[in-house]
């Protein structure tokens, strides 16, 4: 069974379209990963423990980075958190420009943050293809403030915020009511240089430092939104073949690097995703003060972050997925053991082998004709309905994992409670407690912010498998191919 990384093609291609959404996707996570090695210059560095780390577990497989997918080296995600339904709203039109369009629901409800949002990423095969790049985005819910004091002030400050500039507005609004063929190369230069504002780190708050400490009371992240004058990215995470070897090498090399790994454990069959990160810097910021006096502090927020990807799940497989992490837990718990060492013991009831996935539904695949079959498919003697099981025996068809294109909830709570000083002192944090039904309320009222419905990544990866299989019953001019028992 191949791995979860798709090998590299060598299909030419035409010179992009300044306004094709791909390239205008590729051409920002470039500058935006310029503009953070630059404001982070450990971000810079490990970036190159990854590039390290990776060349070496090429070379081990006799391979080197020029065979990896383009994707790969691209793929970046960010992270943003925003203040207002207004600012979620505009951030929602500008990503679709650039081919980004809302997947998941996440509640951070559920683990202490009075935040809820959705990932902005393409969706079709082709554009994860060409440039996968996502923003976990956030979006404060000011109703989930406890301090009815506290919400007034943080709802009056944000009422005067503007993040978006008149410029990069015009843009967006020429992109939606225009043929694309009429906005110039110049207009996509202006609209990266404009977005990247949206995404850059202020030294200088927008607020006195008082107010700044008692929003930071209330919720760490309630001051991030509100006290400054941009959603600054607080981190941009690259993707690497070997998280466990970055991790140790990220502490060899003097980085502040997190105790653990978030997400599931090491194995041969990388399922989901993986992640781990630079503690968060305290950067020097500048307060207002009385009359023409400012005050000095340190805010914490920004931090460098790795991932590793693994293959999509099915709902069977995310059932499975969350039933044994909640029995890990239960067991760190009590029986007071080591997390890493007891979350290991218990995901040995989950399969680790990629046949056993793909015929127990347990993961999603992408099914391909051999190239080799599709004009002697008749020799085969196919017709009619045919099990996957023959076509893959046979190699009339071959399949590789899908990958997960998404994020996990507790894996990012687990990452921002760390680089937040774990601080749980705020009463907005002991406040929060989840029920589905009330997430289920949150998903329709974000939804109707956005204007859309927002799918569930799931059923993205269901018809991209289901797809795939139509494409092979196609060109091999079968009724029916038959996946499952």
């Amino acid at each position: 069974m191949p791995s979860a990384i798709p090998q590299n093609g060598s299909a030419l291609h035409e010179e992009p379209k300044p306004w094709d959404p791909d390239h205008l996707r590729t051409r920002f996570v470039q500058a935006l990963s310029e503009m953070y090695r630059t404001e982070v210059p450990l971000y810079g560095k490990l970036v190159d423990v990854v590039n390290q780390v990776d060349t070496t577990t090429l070379q081990s497989r006799g391979q080197s980075l020029n065979d990896l997918p383009s994707r790969f080296q691209l793929e970046r995600h960010g992270a943003i958190r925003l203040g207002t339904q207004q600012e979620m709203r505009m951030i929602s039109r500008l990503f679709a420009v650039m081919g980004m369009f809302p997947v998941g629901y996440y509640d951070l409800k559920m683990v202490g943050f009075p935040l809820h949002g959705t990932a902005f990423r393409p969706q079709t095969e082709e554009s994860l293809r060409k440039n996968p790049f996502r923003v976990f985005t956030t979006v404060l819910r000011p109703d989930l403030i406890s301090s009815p004091e506290v919400r007034e002030v943080a709802t009056s400050i944000l009422s005067t915020r503007q993040l978006f500039s008149s410029r990069l507005i015009e843009l967006i609004d020429q992109a939606e009511t225009s043929a694309l063929a009429n906005l110039t190369a110049e207009d996509a230069n202006n609209l990266i240089t404009e977005s990247l504002k949206i995404f850059k780190w202020h030294s200088r708050s927008s607020v006195p430092l008082e107010t700044y400490l008692t929003l930071k009371k209330e919720h760490p992240m309630v001051a991030d939104i509100v006290c400054f004058p941009s959603a600054h990215i607080n981190h941009l995470t690259p993707r690497t073949l070997d998280i466990d070897a970055v991790q140790a090498e990220m502490i060899s090399q003097g980085l502040p690097a997190k105790d653990r790994i978030e997400g599931p454990p090491k194995r041969k069959c990388e399922i989901l995703l993986r992640q781990t990160s630079f503690k968060a810097l305290e950067e020097r910021v500048t307060f207002a003060g009385d009359a023409d006096h400012t005050v000095d502090g340190t805010h914490t927020a920004r931090f460098g972050e790795v991932e590793q990807r693994g293959a999509a799940v099915t709902r069977k497989g995310r059932e499975l997925y969350d039933a044994l992490l909640a029995k890990a837990v239960g067991r760190s718990e009590k029986e007071d053991k080591d997390s890493d060492k007891v979350l290991k013991e218990v995901f040995a009831e989950y399969p680790d082998d990629w046949e056993v996935l793909r015929k127990e539904g347990l993961v999603y695949f992408r099914y391909r004709v051999a190239e080799d079959k599709v004009p002697v498919a008749g020799a085969h003697k196919l017709e009619g309905s045919v099990h996957m099981d023959r076509l893959l025996k046979e190699g009339v068809v071959t399949c590789e994992p899908i990958t997960y294109e998404d994020f996990l909830p507790f894996s990012a709570a687990g990452i921002f409670t760390s680089n937040l000083g774990g601080e749980k002192d705020g009463g907005t944090e002991r406040k929060l407690q989840k029920t589905e039904e009330e997430s289920k309320r949150s998903r329709v009222q974000l939804e109707g912010l956005l204007g859309c419905k927002i799918p569930s990544e799931i059923d993205l990866y269901d018809e991209l498998q289901t797809d795939s299989v139509k494409e092979c019953q196609a060109l091999l001019g079968l009724s029916e191919i038959v996946l499952g028992a």
